[in-house]
């Protein structure tokens, strides 16, 4: 049987499931939300006293991190390698120029003051410096550091560790999910993917897992506002500082984890269709790209998962 937990974090919506065999819920299943306000507390750039922000705050020396914060720097170290510095966290001051300066449920519907200047200059994570034997993080002075998906996936993934002696887990963060495997009776997880703009009338698909593996979709169209009379949304070309200019809307991707699911589906959107089509073949990845056309395109090793 499998127990679901609903509930809110880290600006989206969670949701934990565990096929356990039994008709009697497990007691961690209740502990996972305890877990994404332990984490949250690290890794929200929103919160003014988290471990993120007094990082963020602490420029030009060397700051000793938690385990946590450390992992998912190392995440994000691989996420910014594989996708050739496209998927970076430290476009933290462009995210906030652009306007998402605080939980997004306070920024939709408000039409925001133009830029002052030119957007800012998105650097690279070589431009800081860290030292592991210390697990210690410098950051230059005109770098802030945002993980974005990076920790959802990072997330997802680790309460899939900690309940999968418990049978089957899947762990859904606002669309970047995790699972250990198909359900205990071998029948696979289905998940549906949204149509985008249109989310109420349901499900424009379905898609079937039956082993351990990640998927994520990247998408524009919930996370969109004004800034000067120009739509803005929350994906940053590093090359330009501002929202990428694309033409898909929303990509799902499946993957080994879920780090490398939200990770490639956030690269396809910036490089969008043409070249994000075919950079998810050059990785042998599955994925699906919806464009603002409506179009859909579909990678090669998609077919097995629909």
């Amino acid at each position: 049987m499998v127990h679901r937990l609903q509930f809110r974090a880290m600006g989206t919506e969670m949701l934990v499931c565990v096929d356990n065999g039994s008709d009697k819920s497990p007691i961690e299943l209740a502990d996972v939300p305890g877990w994404f306000e332990e984490w949250e507390q690290v890794l929200s750039r929103f919160r003014i006293d988290s471990e993120l922000t007094l990082l963020n705050r602490a420029s030009d020396q060397l700051v000793p991190v938690s385990d946590t914060l450390w992992q998912v720097f190392q995440s994000a170290l691989s996420a910014e390698k594989y996708t050739d510095g496209l998927v970076t966290p430290t476009i933290a001051a462009a995210v906030i120029e652009s306007g998402y300066d605080r939980d997004f449920g306070l920024l939709a519907g408000q039409n925001l003051s133009p830029y002052e200047s030119e957007p800012p200059m998105v650097r690279s994570l070589a431009s800081l410096t860290w030292d592991e034997s210390t697990r210690s993080i410098c950051l230059p002075a005109d770098v802030q550091l945002d993980f974005g998906g990076i920790a959802k996936g990072w997330a997802a993934e680790q309460v899939v560790h900690r309940l999968k002696h418990l049978g089957s887990a899947l762990m859904n963060c606002g669309g970047d999910i995790f699972m250990s495997g198909p359900l205990l009776n071998g029948n696979p997880w289905e998940i549906g993917v949204h149509r985008p703009f249109d989310r109420s009338s349901g499900y424009m698909g379905m898609m079937y897992f039956d082993h351990g593996c990640g998927v994520a979709t990247s998408s524009t169209d919930r996370r969109r506002w004004m800034q000067g009379g120009q739509l803005r949304h929350h994906i940053i070309d590093p090359h330009s500082g501002l929202p990428a200019e694309s033409d898909v809307v929303s990509a799902t991707i499946v993957a080994p984890t879920a780090v490398e699911a939200e990770t490639a589906a956030k690269s396809v959107l910036i490089r969008g269709s043409k070249e994000g089509l075919a950079w998810l073949e050059s990785k042998n990845l599955a994925g699906l790209i919806i464009l603002e056309s409506g179009t859909i395109l579909y990678s090669q090793g998609i077919n097995g998962y629909l």
